[in-house]
């Protein structure tokens, strides 16, 4: 955080209440409490803090702390200081326990707390969050938790007997409008005490409340935390906001970043741009928040190959200290709003955000295994699993890497001369050069750099040439070039495990190809049985294996490892659901057509294109089957475009299925 003085601090508090939309419903703006101590980060920081908002941060989305534990080389090797987790408290149990990002299962059930104790059956055991925190401290990782203090699990039945008791019974644990709907985001009242998304509102005032919730963050650093972030952090009173219950005043914030110091540990809040953002507020209280529009901003640049430097040196925060930048989060991804950006855009936009300095932290989102921008989820589509190998990616890892060399090294954003190059300067020791066109970019531009040579430490483009403060070279399309030669050290190489398949549902036995690069062999574990396996060998995975599990070694010894998720195909019983999302650049009749060739004649549902499937709002559509089905696959269509493509096979049903097809 900027230091600031209390003044200063007061004024943004009362500008952000009347410029933001912000209403108090007459309630009188008084200021912080407190407002007389130093902003967050004025007394000594202590290495938890210092290290994860100077570095950048993986959020390993959806994966299992033993995930997370097995993959901690190659975090660290890909240059992250930090990972995130999703939240480690015990959550609903939703879809029959189905361990589906989305079907059988849902992602989301993370975001329904029942108490608030440590572990929980989509992420692992508090001992295994551990053992997680312990890895991680191995290799200087610091862990990031996702707290989730705004809302308890839709079935209230559900949430424990023991958080209730502990607040003083069921009716403490809520405010008084804990299921009416946000209506109007521009009352604070209502943006603070009603239901977010349908969820029961936790009464956050409640001292009770806010001792159950410290107890649980003191546990969580016990047992290794570094940090936490708070979901719906605007969603939760400042002190200055009108009161919920006249019982309690707005103490949430000041209380948990006192009884949790947030100038030794990292804290920051999501805090989604709007009407009632409050941001300043927030940034100072919390001490770092999220930067939503200016996500915004960099995908819709990208995406208009247009990237402007003066567009992109406004984080368009009213605070501009302690932003947790992103190119997407979880939930931008999860709706579809960014889900069309391709990998390499994904690396554009980490480029952006990764190269610059100042007091921006930011954070990657592992996207899904297997997912492309037109398959959301993934085939494997499990929660646990490792995400996209993109973060550890050799262009992603040097990123991270050249943010670390460059700290403390001011941060210039222009536009080369023919405005087809976004370069960021980091003082006259390095540089990155992005360039979004579809037909590459030349570059010839003057620069602080020293003459002489600079390799593009991402791999993506060649040799560039600085003399007599001229920088020359070509980047390839769609691609980031990173220049440094100060500070410069050559990175760990860790080898890569891989599988080759087009589906994780085995039908009696399914044959894939094992891959391992970096590595002379590999080693597979599946089942009972663990063998080495060379590159490009094969294995057959029998019917009723649950994992297979892929490692390797580094010459030094360090592991790397992915964990496989496979379920058997299994008969879909007559009334269960298909459920699609159509793209937007579809038509309103949708159809599903189901079909089994593994029995002559062919079963299927209906003649093509199949099935008109049932409108239930938002661009998803239904379908209850009408039958049973021993195997079957499924092709989505409006009469004109089809996924997947003419020539292509379907997609395996399985019960109660979901697919969301992105434009």
């Amino acid at each position: 955080m900027n230091r600031k003085t209390a003044a200063a601090i007061a004024a943004i508090i009362m500008l952000c209440g009347a410029a933001c939309g912000c209403k108090n419903n007459g309630a009188a703006q008084t200021g912080l409490p407190g407002a007389e101590k130093s902003a967050p980060g004025a007394v000594a920081d202590t290495a938890e803090s210092d290290v994860i908002a100077a570095g950048t941060i993986l959020h390993a989305w959806c994966w299992s702390f033993d995930t997370i534990r097995e993959s901690m080389a190659d975090i660290a090797a890909a240059g992250y200081t930090a990972v995130q987790t999703s939240p480690a408290n015990a959550v609903v149990e939703g879809g029959d326990g189905g361990m589906q990002l989305m079907g059988r299962g849902k992602w989301y059930y993370q975001y329904q707390p029942t108490g608030l104790t440590v572990g929980n059956y989509q992420l692992g055991t508090e001992q295994q969050f551990k053992d997680m925190c312990a890895e991680a401290d191995k290799y200087g990782i610091k862990v990031i938790v996702d707290i989730v203090p705004n809302h308890t699990a839709s079935d209230i039945s559900a949430v424990s007997d023991e958080l209730k008791s502990t607040v003083g019974g069921e009716e403490a644990l809520y405010h008084k409008n804990y299921l009416k709907r946000i209506n109007n985001y521009s009352s604070r009242i209502e943006c603070t005490s009603y239901s977010l998304s349908g969820l029961p509102d936790v009464n956050t005032e409640n001292p009770a409340y806010q001792d159950a919730l410290i107890a649980y963050m003191q546990q969580l650093i016990a047992d290794g935390a570094d940090g936490f972030r708070f979901d719906a952090a605007k969603h939760i009173a400042l002190p200055d906001d009108p009161q919920a219950d006249e019982s309690f005043p707005n103490t949430f914030w000041e209380r948990i970043t006192t009884a949790i110091d947030n100038s030794k540990y990292f804290m920051y809040g999501e805090v989604l741009q709007g009407d009632n953002d409050r941001i300043a507020a927030y940034a100072y209280i919390i001490g770092h928040v999220t930067a939503s529009d200016y996500g915004k901003r960099v995908r819709g640049l990208i995406e208009g190959k247009m990237l402007n430097a003066k567009m992109l040196s406004d984080h368009l925060a009213e605070d501009t200290s302690g932003l947790v930048t992103w190119v997407e989060s979880h939930d931008t991804y999860a709706d579809g709003t960014s889900a069309q950006l391709t990998e390499a855009q994904i690396t554009l936009g980490w480029a952006i955000i990764a190269a610059q300095g100042g007091d921006t932290t930011p954070l990657f989102l592992a996207r899904p295994y297997g997912s492309t921008e037109r398959d959301r989820w993934g085939r494997m589509n499990r929660i646990g699993a490792a995400g996209s190998p993109l973060y550890k990616s050799e262009p992603i890892a040097a990123l991270n890497r050249f943010r670390t060399a460059m700290s403390g090294e001011p941060t210039e954003l222009r536009n080369s001369s023919d405005n087809n190059v976004l370069i960021i300067d980091r003082g006259s020791r390095g540089s990155v050069l992005v360039c979004c066109k579809t037909a590459g970019c030349d570059i010839s531009e003057p620069t602080s750099l020293p003459d002489g040579e600079y390799p593009d430490r991402g791999g993506m483009n060649g040799t560039f040439t600085v003399k007599d403060g001229i920088l020359t070279g070509s980047i390839a399309p769609e691609s980031a070039a990173v220049l440094y030669n100060d500070g410069y050290t050559e990175p760990d190489k860790m080898p890569a495990v891989s599988l080759e398949t087009d589906t994780f549902v085995i039908d009696g036995t399914l044959t894939a190809k094992l891959r391992v690069n970096g590595a002379a062999e590999g080693e597979y574990t599946l089942g009972e049985k663990t063998a080495a396996y060379k590159d490009g060998d094969s294995l057959d995975i029998p019917a009723g294996t649950q994992t297979l599990r892929l490692t390797a070694k580094s010459a030094d010894g360090r592991e790397t490892a992915m964990t496989y998720w496979f379920t058997d195909r299994k008969a879909v019983s007559v009334g269960s659901t298909v459920t699609f999302t159509k793209p937007t650049s579809w038509g309103n009749t949708i159809y599903v057509y189901i079909y089994n060739e593994t029995v002559s004649p062919v079963q299927k549902n209906a003649v093509w294109p199949g099935a008109e499937m049932t409108p239930a709002g938002d661009g998803t559509y239904t379908y209850v089957l009408d039958r049973d089905w021993d195997s079957a696959l499924v092709i989505f269509s409006d009469g004109a475009s089809q996924f997947p493509a003419a020539m292509e096979p379907g997609i395996e049903l399985t019960e109660e299925m979901y697919f969301e097809l992105a434009d």
